[in-house]
């Protein structure tokens, strides 16, 4: 089977290009599952029920996220009501859900997992411990396990896909918005990538007008940010799987221009 997992989804520019664009990749690469990430979608900080909904009205199976999932308040309420937006199952309380059981159109049962990094980042519960629970959740018959780990450092990312080689499909990192060309199969059947990149304008500093993050860094006065507009492209990575073993067999790299 054919998985599709979908970097950050950024702002407007990001949405725009995957409602254009999304069904005819699906169709084209016979895709069978699509995640992606989404935590950027509301003009690059947090998601709200209403870009949730547009967004699972495509072809996306199920959104992750990570540590700007609570930027938008409206979505505290929301996030028990929809099972397929997950937020990172490392961080601690019972709202919303870090990971989805369920099937594809054709009958392949599937998980998805959320992890966030502790490196440089908020303080969560251990993700390597996390992952191990939500593991032993799973039933015996799902075999195809996809993880998103939404983390800062390369090293914790790495780790992650270590720790888990031949326990999951994938093992796809997100968060710093730049795709990494460090795509491999473990040795034991799980596909990695330390980051897949962003869904979103490239003429920018990691989706932001780039002119406002200048002028912090070379101010450290406090600046707006703004999501940037142009150069929008698609960062993705294909995964092909054993369905009945839950082995990846092959992962490439995908980074499509808008135009």
């Amino acid at each position: 089977m054919n998985i599709l997992f979908i970097g950050d989804i950024f702002g407007r520019p990001g949405r725009n290009l995957l409602a254009s664009h999304l069904s005819d990749l699906v169709s084209s690469r016979a895709v069978d599952l699509v995640v992606a990430n989404g935590e950027n979608a509301a003009a690059g900080f947090g998601i709200t029920p209403r870009l949730t909904e547009e967004l699972l009205a495509l072809d996306i199976d199920v959104l992750t996220s990570g540590n700007h999932i609570w930027d938008r308040k409206e979505i505290l309420e929301y996030l028990p009501r929809e099972s397929r937006l997950l937020r990172p199952a490392n961080y601690p309380g019972e709202l919303g859900q870090g990971s989805y059981l369920g099937k594809t159109r054709g009958g392949v049962e599937y998980a998805v997992i959320n992890l966030q990094g502790r490196v440089f980042m908020a303080s969560t519960d251990c993700p390597f411990r996390t992952a191990d629970r939500e593991l032993e959740k799973l039933p015996s018959s799902c075999k195809i396990r996809i993880v998103d780990m939404h983390a800062e450092a390369t090293s914790e990312k790495v780790a992650m896909g270590w720790y888990l080689d031949g326990r999951a499909t994938a093992v796809v990192g997100t968060h710093t918005h730049i795709p990494t060309a460090d795509e491999r199969v473990l040795p034991n059947g799980t596909a990695y990538v330390t980051d897949v990149g962003m869904t979103g304008p490239y003429d920018s500093v990691i989706g932001i007008v780039k002119e406002g993050i200048l002028q912090r860094f070379l101010t450290q006065m406090p600046t707006r940010f703004e999501a940037a507009e142009n150069d929008v492209r698609l960062a993705a990575v294909l995964i092909q799987a054993d369905p009945d073993s839950g082995r990846a067999l092959s992962i490439e790299r995908l980074h499509l221009r808008g135009d």
